[in-house]
């Protein structure tokens, strides 16, 4: 008997040890994943906004199409004394309009792409998706002297394979809190009061350039006017980026991959 319960005392004493050493090995794994959930790199994402104390926002155009627009607006925002803007050029556009970009390259705005065709990328694959991005890129390059760094795609339309595609080319993918509809005409006081009432410090605003867009010149004044009123300054989307990544703080974005916005087509 007693023998017995030797053997079994050092049989339990091993199972003992056995179960603390599987605990301790699944205490370290849990550990070390949670490690790695903290440390491993984010995945790409789209910049809608950034945070800042700062009463600052970006002021974007977005041009596609026409040329009755653009040149109004570049008038406007030098007789506003406005220098940090930025302007998301469509390659064909460009191509189209080299008068109109040189004016804008040469006011010191920010240039940034809006891709060759005017689709919604993420219903490309992912070698055409690449091909529409660098096609906008030479073409850009080739007119301005520089390659964007900020692009942001037609209709503002992403997934997971465009935003890695766009940082794989050293792209940050650009959309915007604030969302003046212009596109749709809606009259220049629903305009103003959509942009003036919706910013925020480190906002990023969308207003465009193109000819479908009527009434953006006459509510552009207003709108500079009223947003110094309130005590906002404006830079460009790089200096906003740039002034959040000096603080040491992260750039704000949503993950809602493949999030249609407004449905222009300009």
């Amino acid at each position: 008997m007693n023998h017995f319960f030797v053997f079994n005392g050092r049989r339990i004493k091993k199972v003992f040890f056995l179960t603390v050493a599987a605990i301790l090995s699944i205490s370290v794994i849990w550990v070390e994943k949670n490690n790695l959930n903290v440390f491993a790199p984010h995945p790409p994402a789209a910049v809608y906004n950034v945070p800042t104390e700062r009463k600052v926002v970006a002021l974007t155009f977005d041009i596609s199409w026409g040329e009755k627009r653009a040149e109004p607006i570049i008038d406007i925002l030098k007789n506003k004394d406005v220098s940090n803007v930025t302007f998301f050029l469509s390659s064909p556009w460009s191509k189209a309009h080299p008068d109109i970009v040189k004016k804008i390259s040469e006011a010191g705005y920010e240039i940034g792409s809006h891709g060759h065709k005017h689709d919604n990328y993420s219903q490309y694959s992912e070698e055409d998706i690449r091909k529409q991005i660098t096609i906008a890129d030479g073409i850009l390059k080739d007119m301005t002297g520089k390659s964007p760094k900020l692009i942001r795609m037609p209709n503002g339309d992403f997934d997971k394979r465009v935003l890695q595609i766009a940082e794989n080319m050293n792209y940050k993918v650009i959309q915007w809190d604030t969302d003046s509809l212009d596109w749709k005409n809606p009259g220049v006081e629903t305009i103003v009061d959509r942009v003036v009432n919706k910013a925020h410090p480190g906002d990023i605003i969308l207003l465009h350039a193109s000819d479908s867009c009527k009434q953006t010149h006459e509510a552009l004044p207003i709108i500079i006017d009223q947003l110094r009123a309130k005590g906002f300054e404006f830079a460009t989307v790089s200096q906003l980026i740039s002034q959040t990544e000096t603080q040491g703080k992260t750039v704000q974005d949503r993950s809602a991959w493949n999030e249609l916005a407004s449905p222009y087509f300009t």
